[in-house]
């Protein structure tokens, strides 16, 4: 007897949906994990006393979690498969919120930071792979799309965080460890969609593969990693820094500086919406060029204008958007048959990056703060060292827009333009 193809094709789009659902809802949970930090740093330092330099060390530490976690998460979904990794991810976040609502010292937090960041490497990796593989037409606007997800809860995570940080239930203040309790614990919601969905690709033949060896040895790997790694300091440096600055540069208030921040998500999530359509059609590469380039340009604007102009904060958002999930695009289309240990070989190697960024914010500050403070002008040294840190943010992006322009012109020499 044959199939009913009216039965198969009904599972097909409700796996689909589900497969959907877990991308989506994923990035969605994701945004919300990686920005409700921004409130919380001021809190965060106060509470447990930290300097400018540890709080840049604490991200940095806490950013090794999520490097680790992209070096064997390849090998990993080879192994078990997407299904049991993004379970494992969503899970391994979920407990993170317990240890950190249970963190009262600098090593239990950063334990605790560490463990979250396992559980996002983890994640980012396993939902680029899954969409790498499902987005097999208009590949920039679907994966721009699913990544839409994700700067839509990192709008709302900021003023969500601010404004639960203030909550009273049963006599006791929320504060910071029970904003992270409540939100990672939101993880567990994508893992149903997650169990009861099917997941393709991982019955792909090893020897059907493009092996690791052919991807180190491409030229435009590399370009993409200069790009990406750029680009990632750029964006996420914003979700740890951009709170600190307006409160200590400009003496913000939470809810004003969160506010800000949740303006610059907004743009990031509306970028993210209208742009993708648009990198499918002027192509990938010029997109990176252009995009990269325009938050360089609003990042130093905002801090030479000085408070009035701390909206071009919020607008750098447009430009930085589409980075990320432009360049998991042109990989997907390049690297169809090896799309898992491309994005881990990128993924990882950025993963680097951003740990020496966060750090050397830190650094930076810290510095210049110093050099520029003497007895009663240690307000001046506050600020320019927070000016000096963040306008590595917007060098970074630059230098992001400097490597897309390499990218360009190799590409475009071998007829290879995506």
């Amino acid at each position: 007897m044959k199939a009913d193809p009216t039965v198969h094709s009904a599972s097909s789009k409700r796996n689909y949906t589900l497969q959907l659902l877990t991308v989506f809802v994923g990035f969605l949970v994701f945004g919300f994990s990686e920005n409700i930090k921004g409130p919380a740093i001021p809190r965060i330092q106060y509470d447990l006393r930290l300097d400018e330099m540890q709080l840049g060390t604490l991200l940095s530490l806490n950013s090794l979690g999520y490097l680790l976690a992209c070096t064997f998460t390849a090998l990993l979904i080879r192994k078990i498969g997407i299904k049991a990794v993004s379970l494992l991810s969503f899970g391994s976040m979920a407990v993170s919120g317990i240890f950190i609502f249970l963190s009262h010292s600098y090593p239990a937090l950063s334990g605790s930071f560490f463990l979250m960041y396992i559980g996002n490497g983890m994640l980012e990796i396993g939902l680029a792979v899954l969409g790498a593989r499902i987005f097999v037409k208009n590949t920039g606007t679907m994966m721009n799309l699913s990544h839409f997800f994700y700067g839509l809860s990192s709008t709302v995570a900021p003023l969500l965080s601010s404004g639960l940080m203030t909550v009273t239930v049963f006599g006791h203040m929320l504060d910071w460890r029970g904003v992270y309790l409540l939100i990672l614990m939101l993880s567990v919601i994508p893992m149903l969609p997650a169990f009861l969905g099917k997941f393709p690709g991982d019955a792909t033949l090893s020897e059907d593969r493009i092996p690791l060896s052919a991807i180190s040895r491409d030229p435009v790997i590399w370009l993409l990693v200069a790009v990406l790694s750029f680009g990632v300091i750029s964006e996420l440096a914003v979700g740890g820094w951009l709170v600190n600055f307006l409160e200590k540069a400009y003496g913000w208030q939470t809810p004003a500086a969160s506010g800000m921040l949740s303006a610059f998500f907004l743009c990031f999530t509306l970028a993210r919406l209208a742009l993708g359509p648009l990198t499918d059609k002027i192509g990938f590469a010029l997109s990176l060029i252009l995009f990269s380039a325009f938050t360089g340009l609003c990042t130093f604007a905002a801090i030479l204008w000085g408070e009035p102009g701390a909206v071009l904060f919020a607008i750098a958002g447009i430009g930085i958007a589409p980075i990320y999930p432009t360049v998991m695009a042109l990989i997907a289309d390049r690297y169809r048959n090896g799309s898992d240990t491309a994005i881990t070989f990128v993924v990882t190697l950025i993963g680097a990056a951003s740990v020496l960024g966060n750090y050397f914010i830190g650094v930076i500050t810290g510095g210049i703060k110093q050099l520029f403070s003497s007895g009663q002008e240690d307000g001046i040294g506050l600020l320019r060292g927070l000016q000096a840190g963040y306008g590595f943010i917007g060098l970074c992006a630059l230098l992001c827009s400097v490597s897309a322009y390499l990218l360009y012109r190799h590409l475009k020499m071998r007829g290879q333009l995506m």
